[in-house]
C-alpha cells in the first residue's frame, strides 16, 4: 500500500479558524433552533394524549397515526386497539414514532444539519474541526446510522397510513364527503411526507442500485431517473415537512379542543 493509499491517523488541521468571510454561522444556529423548537414541541404533543382526532370530520393528527392504544378516542383507531394502558411518556402511537424518530435521525440530510448544528463537526465547510478525533460512522452508537435504509422501510409503510388518514378526512357533516380547510392540510402534509420519503438517499438506491445495466432496465431506470429529481430536493423536504408536521398537528388539535371550527368548503 502506497502512502497515498494510507489512511489518515488525525483529521486535517486548518491554521486559521476560518478563512470564510461569508455568514456560515447562520445555518447551524437556524438548525439549532428550528430542530430544539420542533422537537419540543413534537414531545409535548405527542405525550398529551389528547386534542387528536375530530370525530365530527375524521381528522387524526400524524403525531397520533396510528392510534393502537386502549386509551385512544372511539374512531380514531383505524388500526385496532392492541397497546395496553401504558405510562403518560410512551405515545398511542408507539409503533410508529420511534421509527419515524429513527428515520430522520439516520437521514443523509439530517445527519449534515445536526453534526455540523449540534456537534460543530465541523460547523461549515472550510471552518476548523473542533474536535481532536474522527471516527466516522464506525464505532456504537454512529455505527447504527447504516440502518437508515431499513427504517426508510418503515417509513414508507407509515406514509401509506397518513395517506389512507388524509383520505378518511374527506368526511362530511352528514357521513358523506365533504372537504374541509383541514382535508387539504392533511393532505399536502401527506404529500409532503411521500416528496421527502421518496427522495431519500436509500430509495433512489432501492429503485435504481444492483444494476449492471439500466438500458435492459428501462422502467427502473425511469423511476430511478424521477427519484434523482426528487432527490436533488431532499433537504428541502426535510425541513418543509417538519413544518407541514406542525401545521397539521396544531389545526387539528385546535378544532378538537374547540378553539377554532373547521372551515367547510364542502359538506
Amino acid at each position: 500500500m502506497s502512502t497515498l493509499d494510507a489512511p489518515a491517523k488525525e483529521r486535517a488541521r486548518l491554521e486559521e479558524r476560518t478563512l470564510r468571510t461569508d455568514r456560515w454561522r447562520q445555518y447551524p444556529i437556524f438548525i439549532v433552533v428550528v430542530f430544539t423548537a420542533w422537537v419540543a414541541y413534537a414531545t409535548v404533543r405527542a405525550m398529551m394524549g389528547q386534542y387528536y382526532w375530530v370525530d365530527e370530520y375524521h381528522y387524526l393528527t400524524p403525531f397520533y397515526s396510528p392510534c393502537v392504544s386502549v386509551e385512544c378516542v372511539p374512531g380514531s383507531a383505524h388500526f385496532g386497539e392492541f397497546l395496553p394502558k401504558l405510562p403518560f411518556f410512551i405515545p398511542f402511537a408507539a409503533i410508529s414514532l420511534p421509527f419515524l424518530l429513527l428515520f430522520r435521525l439516520t437521514c443523509y440530510y439530517y445527519r449534515k444539519a445536526y453534526y455540523r448544528g449540534f456537534w460543530a463537526s465541523p460547523s461549515a465547510c472550510a471552518v476548523r474541526e473542533p474536535h481532536k478525533k474522527y471516527t466516522g460512522e464506525r464505532r456504537f452508537p454512529l455505527v447504527g446510522q447504516n440502518l437508515h435504509r431499513y427504517f426508510w422501510l418503515a417509513a414508507a409503510l407509515i406514509s401509506l397510513i397518513n395517506t389512507y388518514d388524509a383520505v378518511l378526512a374527506f368526511h362530511g357533516k352528514d357521513g358523506g364527503f365533504g372537504i374541509g380547510l383541514g382535508s387539504l392540510i392533511l393532505v399536502t402534509n401527506a404529500v409532503l411526507l411521500w416528496g421527502y420519503t421518496l427522495s431519500c438517499h436509500s430509495c433512489r438506491h432501492i429503485v435504481g442500485g444492483r444494476l449492471k445495466n439500466f438500458s435492459k432496465h428501462p422502467i427502473r431506470y425511469w423511476m430511478w431517473g424521477q427519484v434523482s429529481k426528487l432527490n436533488e430536493r431532499h433537504g428541502q423536504f426535510a425541513l418543509i415537512t417538519l413544518g407541514s408536521l406542525v401545521v397539521a398537528d396544531l389545526y387539528v388539535a385546535l378544532v378538537s379542543g374547540g378553539a377554532i371550527s373547521d372551515l367547510r368548503i364542502y359538506n
